[in-house]
């Protein structure tokens, strides 16, 4: 029987059937995506901590009604089928190799954004052909974009950005002709970007930024002329920008900053009328700035700062009506600065620093009344400056250092509420200094120096307390320090040198416990130098220098940072005290040109920091120390002290009396001295070894009996302390008996932790617990017997500091200075700690490392050979100050051994002779020194480079090809410093250990 033809019923019927049976295909269809999905979600680690995702149940198979929108992050077709998963921010952790790619057939749009999601991007989601959008960004994603993603021809968004994918750009992504949206910036993206791309016409923004991109930019781009954000910065392009750039007519946003570019800026660039954001700073651009771009109308943000450009501003800038923020430092531009330049009233940020203009600054300079940075420096500008800055209110930084401004400093600027920094130093503004300043409650330094300013200081500057920099050195200040300096608490760094102010110091100023650097030189202070400097803990340099100061020096005990300390050309009498030698970091000391008489204390002998010493022309009398510092003096150091002595030629001193004792001394009653003393010490003597004895008989028989005993064991429990008072309980009980919470590093035989004390907070170095380890006991033991035997052997200002240790069953460990910032490797991994460490903090380290392993090598008896430099064993205080950690593989040299050794040290540090001649010398140091400069340069291990440098000896390098890119590329001297570094370096990774150089010599040049 079959349905007639025609018949409205029949027809009826069968649209009712044909419903009923779409319905049930849509429900089954929906169950079976549901429960795909259930089965993927499974997979994720961290699914119970998605609150989220509890919607996501298992009621499918028994709800026929089952509507997917009752699921976050789920929307369906019409037909019930899922089209949308947008699970953004919920912190998945999961890969997508178990996602249902098959049983989604109809989605069209992914957002899996802001998650954990790792692994690699299966090549499946190519065959996801309806997708319209794709987002899989910050994520934790590695390897290669799979080519298939080309075959999403529906696809108008994609954005990979901010995960960690590496190889190239496939070429397939620009079949994509309806793609409107393209981010794959934040990788490690590789080779060249695919002229294919220039295909896409529907583009609109292009952000491949942040990748290590190479080769050219390719022309295709000018083809995409909907195209309004191209975003290429941060890569390693290379070549000419290309002229058809300037087709893009609908760009509004254009970044090729920092990359290689070379060649010169087209002026084609000018066509693009709607753009407001122009980066093509941090290049190798060359050529003047094309008067074009002044037809760039709508221009807000123009960056063209740190190229090789030439040449003047073109006045046709004056076309920038609505410009906010100009940056053409660090170039090689020329000529007058043209009026036209601040025509904006929206100027906030005028960087010209570092050209050679010349002339007069715009009176129209703030013509909008809202610029707030302003950076002048080293340039050739002259004359006034103009009347408008003072009514620029709203001020923030500004820097007109290095120029030949003139002018009445007290009439030249005006109050700003929210200044925080101005440097107005190395010009030739006179008259006194304004008592305005005091009305910039924000200013935090105040930098005047090298100019003509008269008069005294004015008592307002006293009532600054915010200011951490005051510079008013170099000009011709006179009158007296108040007592209100001490407001100043904030101060790091005052400087007053080179004016005529007068009179005694204040007491006042022993209330700046803030100040690392203090130069009051070459004024005309008088009485004594005030016991009360003592307070300055956190001082590092101190300049006294042409006063008229007199009676003794201070012991200065306190000052344990000071690293110079000048004290020359003044009227300073008496003996120089030994207090001075527990300044255990002063590495420069100058006493010369006063009065001081007497010996110099043996106690600088301990001195190890000390690398220059000057005390000509003054009343010195015996032999200098023996201290490298001394021994290595000039002549011209020495001189001018007629009783001074020495048995070096070079130093031109009479020569000392040798006696089988050493020097000896003049003797007052020399007879009755030896007819007392001798008999006394003999007694002492004798004394100390009975009761040394007894002592030992005493421990042997009452092992139990001592005075600090563990309550647990019985045994005995000290801690010998190099410097400064530790308890044993301190320890235990301010790291809660070495609790995980105040673990802050671990290593093969060790972990550290962190101990605040209720003097200090120190580093507690614990060596494992080897109860049930028996076999690793001895080389436990003997790392710990190293560290202690090299510790309590050196002193110097780059070597971390022991300040004491214990050896016992239950704990052995090791107390340290604590290094805020940690290893050298830890910042170097981090990228904004990276940022941080300029090239003048790098080179800094570089050289304190070397200094440290010089004196190790050199300066001592018996050498130290560390055998384990490497940036994971440097560590760095808050100034950033190297000092060399973990002396565990030390070892000793003596001239008398064969000094053979088991392998030690970290891979990739280790010198390639030590592997198979087991021998132990300094230039196993030096090689690992070669390793770490490099480091620090590149800012991670240079990894297979060593071995390729160490097997081609007359190998160069570039300091280009190696400098780290976080960082602004090295330039003036610290250009230089670098370069010599790298030479060093070089020369450090020679196979042949007899063609390294010695710590002595890399030391020497780098000093």
């Amino acid at each position: 029987m079959g349905f007639a033809e025609n018949n409205p019923n029949d027809l009826l019927f069968l649209l009712f059937i044909s419903i009923i049976l779409s319905c049930s295909i849509s429900a089954s269809a929906t169950i079976a995506e549901a429960n795909a999905l259930l089965k993927w979600k499974s997979t994720f680690t961290n699914q119970k901590r998605s609150s989220k995702l509890s919607s996501w149940v298992n009621d499918a198979n028994t709800n026929t009604s089952f509507s997917c929108t009752s699921w976050y992050g789920v929307s369906c077709n019409s037909r019930g089928s899922i089209k949308k998963l947008n699970l953004t921010g919920n912190a998945i952790e999961g890969t997508f190799q178990d996602f249902p790619f098959s049983s989604l057939p109809n989605l069209a749009y992914i957002d899996f954004s802001m998650n954990r999601f790792s692994g690699t991007i299966p090549p499946q989601f190519g065959n996801l052909f309806k997708l319209i959008y794709f987002d899989l960004s910050t994520n934790h994603l590695t390897r290669e974009i799979p080519p298939e993603l080309g075959n999403l021809q529906n696809l108008k968004g994609l954005s990979l950005s901010n995960n960690k994918l590496a190889g190239s750009i496939p070429s397939s992504i620009g079949k994509l002709k309806n793609l409107t949206v393209l981010y794959l910036y934040k990788n490690y993206l590789t080779g060249v970007i695919p002229p294919d791309l220039g295909n896409m016409e529907y583009m609109i923004d292009l952000e491949l930024s942040h990748n290590k991109l190479t080769g050219s930019i390719p022309s295709s781009l000018g083809n995409l002329k909907n195209l309004t954000v191209l975003y290429l910065h941060h890569n390693y392009l290379t070549g000419v920008i290309p002229p058809e750039l300037g087709n893009m007519e609908s760009m509004i946003s254009l970044a090729l900053s920092e990359n290689k570019l070379t060649g010169s800026i087209p002026s084609s660039l000018g066509n693009l009328k709607n753009l407001t954001v122009l980066y093509l700073h941090q290049n190798y651009i060359t050529g003047v700035i094309p008067p074009e771009l002044g037809n760039m109308e709508s221009m807000i943000d123009l960056e063209l700062s740190q190229n090789n450009l030439t040449g003047s501003i073109p006045s046709s800038f004056g076309n920038f009506t609505k410009l906010k923020s100009l940056y053409l430092s660090y170039n090689h531009l020329s000529g007058a600065i043209p009026p036209g330049v601040a025509n904006s009233s929206e100027l906030t940020e005028l960087q010209l620093a570092i050209n050679n203009f010349s002339g007069f600054l715009p009176k129209n300079i703030c013509k909008g009344g809202k610029l707030q940075f302003i950076a002048l420096y080293d340039n050739h500008l002259k004359g006034p400056i103009p009347k408008s800055l003072r009514d620029c209110k709203s001020l923030i930084r500004a820097k007109f250092v290095g120029n030949k401004f003139v002018g009445n400093i007290s009439e030249a600027f005006g109050v700003y509420p929210d200044l925080n920094f101005i440097d107005l130093s190395h010009n030739k503004f006179n008259g006194e200094i304004s008592s305005n300043w005091q009305k910039s409650p924000k200013l935090g330094a105040l930098i005047m120096s090298n100019n003509n300013i008269t008069g005294a200081i004015p008592p307002e500057i006293w009532n600054m307390k915010q200011l951490g920099e005051l510079d008013l050195s170099a000009n011709n200040l006179s009158g007296e320090l108040p007592e209100a300096i001490g407001n100043l608490t904030n101060l790091s760094r005052l400087r007053l040198n080179g004016n005529q102010l007068s009179g005694r110091v204040p007491a006042g100023i022993s209330f700046l416990t803030n100040l690392e650097s203090l130069d009051l030189s070459s004024n005309r202070f008088s009485s004594q130098i005030p016991q009360t400097f003592d307070s300055f803990l956190k001082l590092h340099e101190m300049n006294l220098s042409r006063n008229n100061f007199d009676g003794r020096i201070p012991g200065l005990t306190k000052l344990t940072q000071l690293t110079h300390l000048d004290l020359s050309h003044n009227q300073l009498d008496g003996e120089i005290p030994s207090q001075l030698s527990s300044l255990q970091s002063l590495d420069k000391l100058n006493l010369s040109h006063n009065n001081l008489s007497g010996f110099i204390p043996t106690t600088f002998e301990s001195m190890k920091a000390l690398t220059f010493i000057d005390i000509s022309n003054n009343k010195l009398e015996g032999p200098l120390p023996d201290n490298p510092a001394f021994q290595n003096a000039t002549s011209d150091a020495l001189e001018g002290n007629r009783g001074l002595c020495s048995n070096i030629p070079k130093q031109r001193l009479k020569s000392c009396p040798i006696t089988s004792g050493g020097f000896q001394k003049p003797k007052k009653n020399g007879n009755l001295l030896v007819w007392i003393l001798v008999p006394i010490l003999g007694a002492l003597v004798i004394l100390s070894i009975c009761a040394g004895a007894f002592t030992y008989y005493i421990r042997k028989r009452k092992p139990h009996n001592g005075r600090n005993t563990d309550s647990e064991t019985g045994e005995n429990m000290s801690i010998f302390s190099v410097d400064g008072k530790f308890k044993y309980q301190d320890i235990i009980e301010s790291t809660n008996e070495f609790d995980q919470r105040y673990l802050i590093g671990s290593g093969g035989y060790s972990k550290v932790y962190k101990a605040n004390l209720p003097d200090a907070i120190v580093a507690v170095k614990r060596l494992h617990d080897t109860i049930d380890e028996e076999i690793s006991k001895p080389v436990v033991k003997q790392e710990f017997l190293n560290e202690v035997r090299a510790l309590t052997e050196i002193r110097h200002r780059n070597v971390v500091k022991l300040f004491g240790f214990c050896s016992h069953r239950r704990h052995t460990f090791l107390i340290y200075e604590y290094m805020e910032k940690g290893s050298l490797n830890k910042l170097l991994a981090n990228e904004e700690e990276a940022k941080r460490l300029t090239w003048t903090k790098r080179i800094n380290i570089v050289k304190g490392v070397a200094h440290a392993l010089s004196y190790m090598h050199h300066d001592r008896s018996t050498p130290i050979v560390h055998r384990d430099i490497s940036s994971g064993n440097i560590l760095l205080d808050n100034d950033y100050t190297a000092k060399i950690s973990d002396f565990g593989t030390a070892k000793l040299l003596k001239t008398d051994s064969s000094n053979w050794s088991a392998v030690a040290g970290t891979y990739g540090y280790v010198a390639p002779e030590f592997a198979y001649t087991m021998k132990v010398t300094e230039k196993c140091d030096v090689y690992s020194f070669g390793v770490l400069i490099l480091e620090v340069i590149m800012g991670k291990h240079p990894g297979d480079l060593v071995a390729s440098l160490s097997s081609s000896p007359g190998e160069t390098l570039s300091l280009r090809s190696i400098s780290d890119e976080r960082i602004l590329e090295p330039r003036g001297q610290n250009r230089e410093k670098l370069i010599k570094m790298v030479e060093v370096a070089l020369s450090c990774l020679q196979a042949d250990p007899q063609s390294r150089p010695t710590m002595l010599s890399i030391s020497t040049a780098f000093s």
